[in-house]
């Protein structure tokens, strides 16, 4: 079965106690402005794995995401998830860096709001960034991407 294909970064820092945080994005647009858990992302995007190269497509997603590179650091491979659906796989890495929220400048996307309307809006990739603590973050993750955090745990253990 053909699907969409994404591709994304998991970044992560330790806090001064040593703590695993990772950075997380709220969904911007309409659909999400009133949710929380279960409506932040990693920065990640579509591409075509004929054309473009999963990792160049994870980079380039995080700069249209958030307009700011990724932070320099070893990618670490998590590796491919297939969403619930079944209709989209996302493959992530995990890169070790530091990234301040406020200096987020995200991309735009247009959409039809309201639906049926005919008039289209600018709506903000994401609408503010975070860094939160993997447990709290597994509640704010879509559910396709929590895997993200159960590997970036394995690597961060052996």
């Amino acid at each position: 079965m053909a699907g969409r294909h994404s591709a994304g970064v998991l970044l992560f820092r330790r806090n001064s106690d040593g703590a695993v945080e990772v950075l997380l994005g709220h969904m911007g647009g309409p659909f999400w402005a009133r949710k929380d858990l279960g409506a932040w992302s990693i920065p990640k995007g579509e591409y075509e794995p004929e054309t473009e190269d999963a990792r160049a497509a994870a980079s380039r997603e995080f700069t249209e995401e958030l307009g700011l590179p990724v932070p320099d650091g070893t990618w670490r491979p998590l590796g491919e998830m297939r969403y619930s659906s079944g209709k989209k796989v996302l493959t992530a890495w995990a890169v070790e860096g530091d990234l301040d929220p406020a200096a987020v400048a995200p991309g735009t996307f247009e959409l039809e709001w309201p639906p049926r309307s005919g008039r289209f809006a600018q709506f903000p990739e994401i609408d503010r960034a975070e860094w939160f603590d993997t447990a709290t973050a597994r509640d704010k993750l879509v559910a396709g991407q929590r895997p993200c955090l159960d590997r970036l745990a394995e690597l961060l253990t052996d």
